[in-house]
């Protein structure tokens, strides 16, 4: 019997409870999931390549299932292919994601036709959280401890406070 990976792919900058809703869940569908942690040249990361994975790694420690955390600087349907996956895994949070999403897909399969994409609605609590909101309201000294654990908010509040809070 095959073993079925599956790939999640993002920037996880920082990795949120929304990230962690999707990780749990993705991993109930798979054999062994892997995540994909990304740079975006459309977006500027607040932490390194290296301390995103080392956050994911640490959050998705005591996730049930066989979890990898692997980089990657390439076509997500290469890193797919790579990791060996049949499905690549997206979390859905409104209806803007779901345009975004579907054309990716689209292209995705375009590209591979043997990897499908299984979109996962997020839990009806968690889908206002974006990571890109996250860190504006750290910048701005908001209470983020809603959206993310408390090691992730730890690190972002550290990080704020090093680089600077802004509206101060």
């Amino acid at each position: 019997m095959s073993v079925r990976t599956g790939v999640y792919p993002g920037t996880f900058d920082p990795v949120t409870l929304g990230h962690m809703d999707i990780i749990r869940r993705g991993a109930k569908l798979v054999d062994r999931l892997v995540i994909g942690v990304t740079t975006n040249p459309s977006k500027s990361p607040m932490f390194t390549l290296e301390e995103r994975m080392a956050m994911v790694q640490r959050e998705v420690a005591d996730v049930a299932g066989e979890i990898h955390v692997v980089s990657f600087d390439s076509l997500l349907m290469h890193f797919a292919e790579r990791e060996g996956a049949s499905v690549i895994v997206r979390g859905l949070r409104a209806v803007a994601d779901f345009e975004y999403e579907y054309q990716m897909a689209g292209m995705n399969q375009q590209l591979n036709n043997r990897i499908e994409t299984v979109f996962l609605m997020a839990d009806v609590a968690l889908q206002p959280i974006a990571s890109r909101l996250v860190k504006e309201i750290a910048m701005f000294g908001g209470d983020i401890r809603r959206f993310v654990t408390p090691a992730v908010n730890d690190d972002v509040v550290a990080r704020v406070n090093r680089i600077g809070r802004k509206g101060s």
